[in-house]
């Protein structure tokens, strides 16, 4: 079966780009499908989908975007237009990957419509903003980001090469794809995990097969959390091991891994079995300008480095207050099964007994204030977060809770 590649571009700027771009596709034996996203003018190049079209589908006529144009508004609704198309055509089986071609607009165009679509899907976005901070473009969705290295403005040896790379990881992806596949009679456990966390993950993942189900673990840094809260809207994810916790603490201590404020709200409203421990909460992510050094805003705390430009300042009493209180109340919210562990010899590797960040002042902060504010059951356990009896029992609860549920 030939596979049908999505190019989505401004042709009015970048004709001669997505014409080789086009080409390549061909070559690699795929079909090329030119979406066209340019508002200013008129291209050489003939569109399979026309601006017109993907104006009228956001809403408005692509004349009436020409008046007075402005990036804003003309911004909005081609993304609206582009998103429902391509997602109409995916739905369809019309479509089998897109590639989009853009600069600094171009590429904030387009990754907003890779975002919307479904994990899986092939997503590359050839840009020249590729070799810097992505996250925004990215968001919590598989794009591959490509650097264009030159301008995407004509075609030159060095750039032929480049565009006929990006043609061939679409291409190969689509030809690889294979849909998401879960076996309904073995629920999905999301796992937060950190670095530091990671020989207790291991084990969860060892005791969770056990039971016959399926984990996938997540990176509790900021964009972890929220894919596997994503997840679990789109009914991927059937219970939670939260297990790490450090984008929460990293929200109040102005870390680099910080979620949002929807952290911890998803499980709860959805009713989903969920056993959570603020696991990795003894210390900030802080990135650093110069390498192994200690800004004097954290020159009074235990520190150790995670490398030499993440120093990880132990938290204090203050922020493990405020993260009781921001535990209790996004969990006191849950219509499902909830139960909070807290591991009394450690919260990760860093403070464990004789580790750099040791504090038991701190620790017995959190574990109080969660006893007092949360409405859920709160066990303390006379363990460290990462020892084998401390997963155990985390497992065993979260498996009695699921069982619970389903009992309902």
């Amino acid at each position: 079966m030939t596979k049908t590649i999505a190019i989505l571009a401004t042709l009015d700027t970048k004709s001669d780009e997505c014409a080789f771009l086009a080409q390549e596709i061909t070559r690699l034996g795929a079909a090329p499908l030119l979406v066209d996203i340019g508002v200013v003018g008129d291209s050489d190049l003939t569109a399979d989908i026309s601006a017109s079209e993907i104006a009228k589908l956001g809403g408005r006529s692509l004349a009436d975007l020409r008046t007075n144009p402005s990036r804003e508004t003309a911004s909005k609704v081609m993304v609206d237009g582009a998103t429902r198309k391509i997602l109409s055509l995916l739905t369809s089986g019309q479509i089998h990957g897109i590639v989009g071609l853009g600069g600094t607009q171009g590429t904030n165009n387009c990754t907003q419509v890779m975002q919307a679509l479904p994990y899986g899907f092939p997503k590359v976005m050839l840009s020249t903003m590729a070799s810097g901070d992505t996250s925004g473009y990215v968001g919590i969705k598989d794009i591959t980001m490509m650097f264009s290295v030159a301008d995407i403005l004509g075609l030159n040896p060095l750039f032929r090469t480049i565009v006929s790379n990006a043609a061939g990881a679409v291409v190969g992806m689509a030809n690889a794809y294979q849909p998401i596949a879960f076996d309904p009679d073995k629920p999905v456990v999301g796992i937060t995990n950190l670095g530091v966390l990671t020989q207790g993950t291991m084990h969860a993942m060892e005791k969770f097969a056990e039971h016959g189900f399926e984990t996938i673990v997540f990176h509790a840094v900021g964009s972890g959390g929220r894919a596997m809260e994503q997840l679990m809207r789109e009914g991927l994810i059937h219970a939670v091991f939260d297990y790490a916790l450090g984008d929460i603490i990293d929200g109040i201590g102005g870390g680099i891994r910080a979620a949002d404020d929807t952290r911890l709200t998803v499980a709860a409203a959805l009713g989903l079995p969920q056993v959570v421990v603020p696991g990795g909460t003894d210390h900030l992510g802080i990135l650093l300008e110069t390498a192994n050094t200690v800004p004097d805003a954290y020159a009074d705390r235990a520190y150790t480095y995670h490398n030499p430009v993440i120093l990880v300042p132990r938290t204090s009493v203050g922020e493990m207050n405020t993260l009781a209180s921001i535990v209790a109340q996004r969990t006191n919210a849950a219509t499902g099964p909830t139960h909070i562990l807290v591991p009394n010899r450690g919260l990760s590797s860093y403070s464990i007994a004789g580790g750099p960040l040791e504090d038991a002042a701190a620790d017995a902060a959190l574990a109080q204030g969660l006893a007092a504010q949360c409405t859920n059951p709160v066990t303390i356990v006379d363990a460290s977060a990462e020892d084998a009896a401390f997963i155990d029992l985390a497992v065993a609860t979260l498996v009695d809770l699921m069982t619970q549920k389903r009992g309902e």
